[in-house]
């Protein structure tokens, strides 16, 4: 064996490219450009979680709070998130054995791919993905098989994001072993419906398919839609690993906290890997986290939903946000796609018009380009959607733009007024 061989990577890397994150994020720091770019908040996080994560650092004398704690998730949170996925599962989550606590959704997600995928077995992604899931499932020795939802003509809002049951029928063969399912999902903001996802459930029933429901914006939904998690259809939660985020339900993106949530048997994998990498999750943070829940839990149980930050304060905060930019990017030309759920929003730039419709040397698609240009040349900094799209559909994906509306009023006034530019 040649020494070549021997510093050759692991083929597991083979091939994989640079996260857009990467690109994108330092563009934004060095342009210095208004960042309606990456999917987190710039507003202060919710005083109510960080407070209790502020008394748990006042108090070294509680060896509990500051130690290594249970290696599948820390006591405390695992019952609240039992009685609260109990509550919106419809079933009863046993706290030893049906919840995994990992850092962030992320981990939940490629925990899953490692644990259940074999080499050759193939995941049905429906496109457009987010970016992490495709070279997560190579790298569980998978092959993703991506679907496209096919964007209805002059649409209006995500609901125009078609799910077309006969195309994802048509992909899937006796090597199909999972389907991977965003909602609310990210980039579209698109909230399925309960006919929709009927219909997944057949299909997954009929081929016997795991599913893994990446529902971390389950509490991101406008009023006038209904939030259906996947687990609570017939027969589903047996099939079924539910991945959720912390980081999204109380807007503290950087607590990196979230979890699978599914039957023992379903978990066992994901835990066999979590007990050899990881072992645990940060200890501090997990009991501010479980406190955040045990006190969201008693006001629903009270009835209390107007006081609830996660059945009415988030969406109540959002709907306003999303509705300011929505206007904002008409007023500018751009056709908004407005979202039933979720932060992000998708808007058409094909009225707009610039150098950036002529081809470079970089031989990306156009919305690479367009984003390029509108962080260097009108210092705001976006995402290009075509990133959430396999290589064989990026054209035809690439005439918009994704923009992330969970700011404060400075850096959405700080857009509008770079919007205004192209009104102008």
């Amino acid at each position: 064996m040649s020494s070549t061989s021997k510093r050759s990577p692991s083929v597991l890397v083979e091939g994989s490219k640079p996260s857009i994150w990467v690109e994108f994020t330092a563009l934004a720091v060095e342009c210095n450009a208004v960042n309606l770019g990456q999917g987190f908040p710039d507003n202060p996080a919710p005083k109510f979680v960080t407070d209790f994560l502020e008394d748990i650092g006042k108090h070294p004398e509680q060896t509990g709070w500051h130690q290594y704690t249970r290696g599948f998730g820390h006591i405390r949170l695992v019952n609240a998130l039992a009685k609260l996925y109990s509550r919106t599962l419809q079933t009863t989550v046993n706290p030893q054995t049906d919840i995994l606590v990992t850092i962030g959704a992320y981990l939940s997600l490629y925990y899953t791919f490692l644990g259940w995928l074999n080499k050759g077995d193939e995941v049905i992604v429906l496109e457009p993905a987010y970016d992490s899931y495709v070279p997560q499932i190579k790298m569980g020795g998978g092959v993703p098989v991506p679907v496209t939802m096919d964007l209805a003509k002059d649409p209006k809002t995500s609901e125009d994001y078609i799910l077309d049951l006969a195309k994802i029928e048509s992909k899937i063969t006796n090597k199909t072993k999972m389907l991977v399912l965003n909602n609310p999902h990210n980039p579209t903001g698109k909230l399925f419906t309960r006919k929709e996802l009927e219909g997944l459930a057949e299909l997954v029933r009929k081929y016997d398919l795991l599913v893994v429901a990446d529902e971390v914006y389950e509490w991101h939904v406008y009023p006038g839609h209904e939030m259906i998690r996947f687990a609570t259809l017939p027969g589903m939660y047996e099939r079924t690993i539910t991945i959720g985020s912390a980081g999204k339900a109380f807007s503290v993106t950087g607590w990196k906290t979230g979890w699978a949530i599914g039957p023992a048997n379903l978990l066992q994998p994901l835990k066999t890997i979590h007990q050899n990498c990881i072992f645990t999750s940060p200890t501090p943070v997990q009991e501010a986290i479980a406190r955040g829940f045990e006190k969201e839990l008693e006001l629903m149980n009270a009835g209390k939903k107007e006081e609830s930050y996660l059945l009415t304060g988030l969406s109540s905060q959002l709907q306003d946000l999303r509705d300011r930019l929505v206007k904002s990017c008409a007023e500018a030309g751009l056709k908004p796609i407005v979202p039933q759920a979720g932060y992000f929003m998708m808007a058409d730039f094909s009225g707009i018009d610039g150098p950036f419709k002529t081809p470079d040397a970089s031989n990306d698609p156009l919305d690479f380009r367009f984003v390029r240009w509108l962080c260097r040349e009108k210092k705001l900094a976006t995402i290009p959607p075509s990133a959430f799209y396999s290589d064989a559909h990026k054209e035809g994906n690439d005439h918009l733009v994704r923009l992330c509306f969970f700011k404060t009023e400075k850096t959405l006034s700080a857009a509008e007024e770079i919007l205004k530019q192209f009104k102008a």
